[in-house]
Parts: structure tokens; C-alpha cells; sequence
């Protein structure tokens, strides 16, 4: 049997008879897990297993732990993380940033891999410019595209070292944005040449990737009318200008910069050109929503899907666990003290 070509949430911390029953009809490709679907280290492993006995295979899960702001699993159960901007600021090296850049997403994906949970969607490789939205802020690992790309592969081969496939995110970019797409439409009023060099810059040089998202963004230069996500031009843009030639996601269709009900949103997704579409909330009558506007998986984005998934390793890059995180930990303490006293300082202020 084919599946469909969708990703769900599910409600809550354990898969309800509904959900199953759902599950089982409309054969999404895949899950992704939020904050509340995580409850602890055994509870998420037993659910990522209903997830995929639902669906009859050995279905993807997925889940958004960048570190920072953007944590799905954090403390007391699992380490806490932090944000992209971390490595360079803690180092003040780029070569030393790249090396614990790659043991975080090393240690990340041995987190993820021990719950069964098999895509991270990241790194982050938007590059924010001066005055734009705080909603990439410290997710991003420096503020010049060279270094974003540097450390947003060095994140990427932890990853997919540990077993843990990549998704790079936000194509073509979402640090120029000046309003939060989960919020309203941002629009960027940027000369091609301009995105060119900066935003697509790090996508093009982690086009090599398995998996990206697309953003909810739209580029006047591209299409005056489609956000990136639902743009022909856009997703022609991504194929051909970054050379991307792997598995794109959506960005969640519930994100209010799209318009229209949830059917045609997926449609018009699809139908722009992505190979899969994200619906995050589990709420049931918006899944069956969505599913009415998504076909099966096939074409060439089927054939993308199978190439993403051949790019799993199966048994993980050696790592001494306690040893690596012991390391990790060791760099950052002073990042994460000189951070705690600067939060301190803000809330009195």
C-alpha cells in the first residue's frame, strides 16, 4: 500500500483509539511530535511505536530540537540545548564553533534515536539581517552566511552520524523576514542578486541535504503573489538556484501566513511543487482537513522520500555518551552563565 503524502501530530502523550483508526485509513507518510507528546524518555518511545504499528511500517517520525527556544525534549529527562548562536559565541573560534557544533547534533540524535524518533528538523540555515523579526534570532548560528553554513552542516553530520536524518530549513530563507509567519504573511522586498547572495547562500551549500522545509514567505522577487511554500517559482527557485534535489516539506499548514481552509491549503502546497505537507496540531477535524486535499505519495516525490530515507544510518557513529556530553557541557557552561546573568539583568530592568 502507498501512503499519503502527509505528516500528522497526534493530541496527546498517548495514541487514542480515533487516532489509530485514522491512521491506519489515510497512511500518512510520517508523525511529528510537539512538547505535548513528551512526557518522559519511556512514554515517547511507546508512542513512536503505536505511531508506526498504526500505520503498518516502519514510518518517520519527526520532531523540532534545535536547542534554544525550539526544544521539544528538554529537562528533567533530557539535556537542554542551546540555541545556534551558542557555538560561535561560547568558542569565539569558528574551527572549535564547527567541532561542538557537530557533538551537539551528535549528541542530539543519540537522544532521539533512544525515544524512535528518526528526523530533526534541523539546522536552521536562515541568516538574519539587521532589524528583521526575532523569530530566527539566536536560532541562527552566526549573522554572515559563510559561518551559517559551516556550522549548520557541521549540526547536520552530527545528526545523520547518529542515525538522525537532517531537514534544513527555511527554504530560501527566513532571516530577512520582518513579521513571524506563524502569525501573518511576511513578505521580503529584496532584489534577486541580494537573496542570492546572502539568504540562498547556506542552502546552496547544504543542497547535498536529504530533507528541507519550505517558508511560509513571500518573495516579490520570485512571485508577487505565492508565499515560497505555494509558489511554483518558488519551489523552481529551491529545485533549481539552491540545486536542492531532496525531499521538501511544507512548513505547518496551520501557520496563519496561508489562507484558505486546510484542504486547499495542502492542495495548493502539493500542487507548487512540495513533496510532502506538515499538519502539527493533532487536532482530528483539522487532520481529516487536510487529508481530503492530499494525495498519495508518488512520482518523483516518492522516489525523494525512498532516497531521504536510504540515507539513514543504521547503526550509529561510536560515541562515548557521558564522555561527549561531559565535553559539551564543559564549553558552554560559561555560555549559558554569562547567558542566565544577562536574562537576570533584563527581567529587573
Amino acid at each position: 500500500m502507498s501512503n499519503s503524502a502527509a505528516i500528522y501530530g497526534c493530541a496527546g502523550t498517548v495514541l487514542t483509539a480515533e487516532e489509530r483508526a485514522f491512521f491506519a485509513d489515510v497512511r500518512p507518510w510520517g508523525f511529528i511530535l510537539f512538547r505535548r507528546n513528551v512526557e518522559s524518555p519511556e512514554q515517547v518511545l511507546k508512542l513512536t511505536s503505536d505511531l508506526r504499528e498504526a500505520v503498518g511500517w516502519d514510518a518517520p517520525v519527526l520532531v523540532d530540537q534545535e536547542g534554544g527556544r525550539v526544544q521539544r525534549l528538554g529537562p528533567p529527562h533530557w539535556s537542554k540545548y542551546p540555541p545556534g548562536e551558542a557555538f560561535l559565541k561560547a568558542t569565539n573560534d569558528p574551527l572549535a564553533a564547527r567541532e561542538l557544533a557537530r557533538l551537539g547534533g551528535r549528541l542530539m540524535a543519540h537522544d532521539l534515536k533512544a525515544v524512535g524518533i528518526n528526523i530533526d528538523c534541523a539546522p536552521v540555515l536562515d541568516v538574519p539581517t539587521p532589524g528583521a523579526h526575532d523569530i530566527i534570532g539566536d536560532r541562527a548560528y552566526a549573522k554572515e552566511p559563510a559561518t551559517v553554513a559551516q556550522l549548520g552542516r557541521a549540526v547536520a553530520e552530527g545528526l545523520l552520524a547518529g542515525g538522525v536524518l537532517p531537514v534544513i530549513k527555511h527554504m530560501p530563507g527566513h532571516g530577512r523576514a520582518f513579521a513571524d509567519s506563524h502569525k501573518e504573511l511576511p513578505t521580503v522586498h529584496a532584489e534577486l542578486d541580494a537573496l542570492e547572495a546572502w539568504d540562498f547562500a547556506p542552502f546552496k551549500a547544504l543542497s547535498d541535504m536529504p530533507i528541507g522545509m519550505t517558508a511560509h514567505i513571500v518573495f516579490p522577487a520570485i512571485d508577487k503573489k505565492h508565499p515560497a511554500t505555494q509558489s511554483k517559482k518558488g519551489i523552481k527557485v529551491i529545485r533549481e538556484t539552491l540545486g536542492f534535489g531532496g525531499l521538501l516539506l511544507s512548513d505547518d499548514l496551520c501557520m496563519n501566513a496561508l489562507k484558505g481552509t486546510l484542504t486547499e491549503r495542502a492542495e495548493k502546497s502539493l500542487k507548487a511543487g512540495c513533496d510532502l505537507v506538515i499538519h502539527w496540531t493533532g487536532d482530528m477535524a483539522e487532520m481529516k482537513q487536510v487529508a481530503a486535499g492530499v494525495g498519495k505519495l508518488k512520482g518523483g516525490a516518492k522516489r525523494r522520500a525512498e532516497q531521504a530515507l536510504a540515507r539513514m544510518v543504521h547503526t550509529p557513529e561510536p560515541l562515548d555518551v557521558r564522555e561527549a556530553r561531559d565535553r559539551f557541557d564543559a564549553v558552554l557552561a560559561g555560555w549559558f552563565d554569562v547567558k542566565r546573568g544577562h536574562d537576570v539583568g533584563e527581567a529587573q530592568a
